[in-house]
């Protein structure tokens, strides 16, 4: 079984989300995912995030059809995940390289081939909440 293995905060799930973890199971045959904590959404996002606490996030995840498994992580990147679990690929999405993969040096010394997935970054938890945020209100 070749384990895959992605990761995000996944804040207001929508179907960037959704495309990302789909690339993810295409890679491989086990799907695991790690999700920021709520500590280390709040420093990468800023002031108002989360919006969905740790583990609504990781339990709304966990339904999706591709993914297989589930893990809540607090450090500020999946390094030590990637040392704990050994997955065969590390997914990452669209707004990356393979150059730009903050884990890459972890990868390529633990022999984890990366790769990018997903659709087109054209999805965003800031944009989302954003035009929700200027909807008209009755």
């Amino acid at each position: 079984m070749r384990v895959v293995f992605a990761n995000g905060c996944f804040d207001i799930l929508h179907v960037g989300h959704v495309r990302y973890l789909a690339g993810a199971r295409a890679e491989g045959d086990v799907v695991v995912v790690g999700v920021n904590a709520d500590a280390g959404v709040r420093g990468l996002k800023g002031p108002g995030r989360p919006i969905l606490n740790e583990n609504a996030r990781a339990a709304l995840v966990a339904a999706l059809r591709d993914v297989d498994y589930v893990v809540i992580f607090p450090e500020p990147n999946v390094e030590a995940l990637l040392e704990d679990l050994r997955p065969d690929v590390h997914a990452k999405g669209t707004d990356y390289t393979e150059a730009t993969v903050p884990e890459r040096g972890v990868a390529d010394r633990l022999g984890i081939r990366v790769a990018i997935v997903g659709d087109p970054k054209h999805h965003s938890t800031r944009e989302l909440l954003q035009s929700v945020r200027q909807a008209p209100h009755d």
